[in-house]
């Protein structure tokens, strides 16, 4: 008689559910996954492939306006003529969501290869060891699992006096609906997606206001990081508000007016609020199977991603760990090898390495210039800056640095921070470094073609260097 396989089901197809039930099959296990909108869920289908593609077209535009400075020239009739880019949102948009419809359907076809069921519905927990599962159709059917893996991602955070419309009061999910670009947009709210869309729309050519309610943009990222591109922002042309808090924001037809706390009115033609997300955690039954929640709803986990019910675990945003779609598939797969008896490495969120797609990107990993200078860790500090690299010349980069972190002691190689293009690819050798506690000689020793921009890491790690003498 054969042994019955170890049923896995997971609620929720996004990056960590995906991962955890490749993970799942890959062990032996029997795999069903829930997922109600399209495999990928919302970083795939409304949020990080559509943003990233809107970001890379505003880029392809930028690249345009200053082909002047490479020496590339444009004529008309004849005439030196300085290019004039005109964007068709609508093209652009349909692009975008074609681009998320086809990596969704590529993720869905993987897992049926590989033999996960995959239902088109909702799922929600009828106690610790079954799910309803409602198909698209309506019919309910009840799944026994011996592991159950929460993976339900959240939805954008509205304002009770700023409700969205879709039509100029938006959602970054109601973005890829406009067919003409905004000639004014305000974006609400000065975190990493307020940041982005503002960098992103003002590449396009609309006018941009951005409201923040702290000191400065992008108040959570390396101090000097978020003042260069606060600086950037402003030397494009966009209009930052400071210490400024949106109270309200109101649809009048033919525009937006948004009112602030100190009774300002900004008006502009479309209004974007960023000020967050919450867990699609409610109506799944959590708190009446005895799953912890926090205060703001998202599932409380440890570092191997097990909720307080031992055969259920949390992934992704839903969860109170950090809500990026790296951390949410290495979540899945921890889980499902934790739940399997395999070897499960915990978390170790300070090996993370973190990008924000402004333009110019700023990504980071490790400990934080502010945690060695509060004294948390003892580490040393080194700054280059990229005008001086060569690649960044021939190029015609002009704005960021590329930062390291080392232990002051051993030359331990504990974080770093890359403010460039293509900083998300930058800044692998010194995640790479931080995950496998490499010192700066050995970063500094490993060679970088000439000329690179990450030749400029290895200069930073020769000027860590401590010698033995």
């Amino acid at each position: 008689m054969s042994k019955k396989k170890h049923h896995i089901v997971i609620i929720g197809g996004g990056p960590g559910g995906y991962e955890a039930a490749l993970a799942g099959i890959q062990l032996g296990a029997e795999v069903t996954l829930i997922e109600r909108n399209g495999v990928g869920g919302s970083a795939v289908l409304t949020d990080v492939v559509p943003s990233k593609a809107l970001i890379a077209t505003a880029e392809a535009a930028n690249s345009v306006r200053h082909a002047k400075e490479l020496g590339i020239r444009f004529h008309q009739d004849g005439k030196e003529v300085d290019p004039k880019v005109d964007l068709d949102l609508g093209a652009i948009n349909e692009r975008l969501l074609e681009i998320a419809k086809e990596q969704s359907e590529d993720m869905l076809n993987n897992l049926t290869a590989h033999g996960v069921r995959v239902i088109a519905g909702m799922g929600r927990l009828d106690g610790n060891h079954f799910v309803i599962a409602t198909h698209a159709d309506g019919k309910e059917e009840r799944l026994e699992a011996k592991t159950i893996i929460l993976a339900v991602g959240a939805h954008p955070r509205t304002l009770d006096t700023a409700k969205p419309d879709g039509e100029r009061i938006l959602t970054w999910v109601d973005l890829y609906n406009l067919k003409e670009l905004p000639e004014h947009m305000i974006v609400v709210g000065s975190g990493v997606t307020g940041a982005e869309f503002a960098s992103a729309y003002r590449g396009l050519g609309s006018q941009v206001t951005l409201i923040s309610s702290r000191d400065t943009v992008l108040p959570g990222e390396d101090q000097d990081a978020a003042q260069l591109i606060e600086e950037v922002f402003l030397r494009n042309g966009m209009q930052v508000l400071s210490k400024s808090r949106a109270e309200s924001a109101v649809n009048t037809g033919s525009g937006v007016e948004v009112t602030l706390s100190d009774g300002t009115v900004v008006k502009g033609s479309h209004c974007l609020i960023a000020v967050g997300s919450i867990p699609n955690t409610a109506g799944l039954g959590l708190e009446e199977a005895g799953i912890e929640l926090n205060e703001t709803g998202h599932v409380v986990v440890n570092k191997v991603a097990r909720t307080s019910r031992a055969n259920v675990y949390g992934v992704g945003d839903c969860t109170n760990f950090f809500p990026l779609a790296s951390v949410s598939a290495m979540q899945g797969r921890t889980a499902v090898f934790h739940t399997m008896g395999d070897v499960a490495m915990p978390a170790e969120l300070r090996n993370v390495a973190a990008n924000v797609f402004t333009n110019p990107e700023i990504a980071s990993v490790g400990w934080s210039q502010k945690a060695i200078e509060e004294g948390l860790v003892d580490g040393s500090i080194f700054k280059v800056m990229v005008d001086a690299n060569p690649r960044a010349k021939i190029a015609g980069i002009h704005d960021g640095f590329i930062k390291l972190f080392c232990s002051a002691g051993s030359g331990t190689v504990i974080g770093g921070v890359v403010v460039a293009p293509r900083a998300s690819e930058l800044i692998y050798p010194i995640a790479l470094a931080v995950e496998n506690r490499l010192n700066v000689d050995q970063v500094a020793k490993t060679f970088a073609v000439y000329p690179s921009m990450s030749a400029s890491v290895t200069e930073a790690a020769r000027a860590l260097h401590r010698p033995n003498v």
